[in-house]
């Protein structure tokens, strides 16, 4: 029997749809017949992943910072919903940034806009090559491309983390079933509208379509692989099955302010980011993409979190004027985000990859781009960085850097390790020490 090597670009190809493949054992040891498997060119090394999350209108500050540096520091009420996970991220105080870019934008409501090119677009372009997604930029709440959002900086600048260049920002995507079919159609785009009710039509799910090519890579693997091939298969699966469940679900009267939302947008809030970052999950699993983005609201969003007991608008309690009542509700908020932000960590941490986990692969940035949100302060923020960069860096820890330290050295810190050979970012003025 001829024998060929699994890669890390393998695909389960079928009617118009590409399944990528998890880390599996025969990747890097083991062999499985040339018959059984679609193999591109690839590498079985495991690599590492870079994200960045993005949550809006700043932190409750006190209830943010730990009060201890280094190992041994006790997690204060915000970061508790992270407790199981602690070994896993480090907190990182003292750090200042104007925006994602580092670069300050030009005030303007018109079409003159002006940024900076972004750290995951320069990440995507140097080793967005490697996969078959370049990046994934996703959201809760939609990119404008116009309009006034901020005493007179455009809605651009408020809607967008990702700039390819400083006049071009990168729409996020807020629809997941659009997000499901441009990981998984057989191009590199997503199904057109008649291809996707087509399918729809046919009620076929894309492992169905996929299945002959998925018994054959069954039947030529290991236990293990069999085991791992499974677990994420069934994944994929349950994902189909909650976008159809939401995509059947009708507005009622109470969510009259929400009609506008596009086919298979959630109506809650957290089955939203859930079912966004379990996809972010299986893109990084299967090396779909290595560069991601998520902002879990626009900057200044003032959505409210009845889910949460808190009917008003986030923006508007971020302008507390020092009101215990506000804060504390604000705190909520931060704790809310952190929970949903846990489920990003628990299943990264659940996927083996290598001598550990897919999260012990990754570099996952989680913060705001201000501090206290009634100050409006653009230094001291708020900022997490977890997973161990593929053992390059050192978890469980407070980090207090010097004040005004630009976060563009933690960024310029992470693409060295994302193995792009550069030497500043922005106004960046060295990489961060002690990583």
């Amino acid at each position: 029997m001829r024998y060929q090597t699994i890669t890390r670009r393998t695909m389960l190809r079928g009617m118009g749809v590409a399944i990528a493949l998890p880390w599996l054992e025969a990747m890097t040891a083991g062999r499985v017949s040339a018959s059984a498997i679609t193999t591109l060119s690839g590498s079985g090394d495991a690599p590492r992943r870079m994200a960045f999350f993005f949550v809006p209108n700043g932190m409750h500050m006190p209830d943010w910072t730990p009060k201890q540096t280094g190992a041994e520091f006790e997690l204060p009420l915000i970061l508790q919903e992270l407790a199981e996970y602690r070994h896993k991220f480090n907190v990182l105080s003292g750090l200042t940034l104007n925006g994602l870019t580092g670069a300050h934008p030009r005030k303007t409501n018109g079409a003159d806009i002006q940024n900076g090119t972004s750290v995951d677009q320069l990440a995507a372009a140097a080793v967005g090559g490697a996969t078959r997604l370049p990046s994934l930029e996703l959201g809760t709440e939609a990119s404008a491309q116009a309009g006034n959002c901020d005493s007179g900086y455009s809605c651009v600048y408020t809607s967008n983390m990702s700039w390819r260049t400083e006049v071009s920002p990168v729409a996020k995507e807020i629809d997941p079933a659009l997000v499901f079919d441009r990981m998984f159609s057989g191009s590199e785009w997503a199904l057109s509208p008649e291809e996707r009710a087509r399918r729809e039509r046919r009620r076929r799910s894309i492992l169905d379509l996929a299945r002959e090519d998925a018994l054959d890579l069954h039947r030529a693997l290991g236990a293990n692989d069999r085991r791992k091939l499974d677990e994420y298969l069934h994944a994929v699966r349950d994902i189909e099955l909650r976008l159809q469940r939401t995509e059947k679900l009708a507005p009622t009267d109470e969510e009259a302010l929400e009609r506008r939302r596009p086919t298979g947008v959630p109506r809650k809030y957290a089955e939203h980011v859930h079912l966004l970052l379990d996809m972010l999950v299986l893109a990084f699993q299967t090396d779909t993409t290595r560069i991601a983005t998520m902002m879990f609201a626009n900057a200044g969003s003032n959505r409210s979190y009845r889910e949460i007991g808190i009917s008003e608008g986030h923006h508007d309690l971020s302008h507390h004027g020092n009101s215990a009542e506000k804060q504390s509700r604000i705190s909520a908020i931060n704790r809310f985000h952190a929970s949903l932000f846990r489920h990003l960590l628990a299943r990264l941490d659940s996927i083996p990859e290598g001598d550990g986990t897919l999260l012990d692969q990754c570099m996952i940035v989680y913060g705001s781009g201000i501090s206290d949100g009634n100050a409006h302060n653009h230094d001291n923020l708020p900022i997490l960085l977890a997973g161990g960069g593929g053992g390059s860096i050192t978890t469980g820890r407070h980090l207090k850097y010097r004040r005004e330290t630009p976060l563009t050295n933690l960024y310029l810190s992470l693409l060295q390790r994302m193995g792009i050979d550069v030497d500043t970012f922005s106004d960046s003025t060295g990489v961060l020490d002690n990583l």
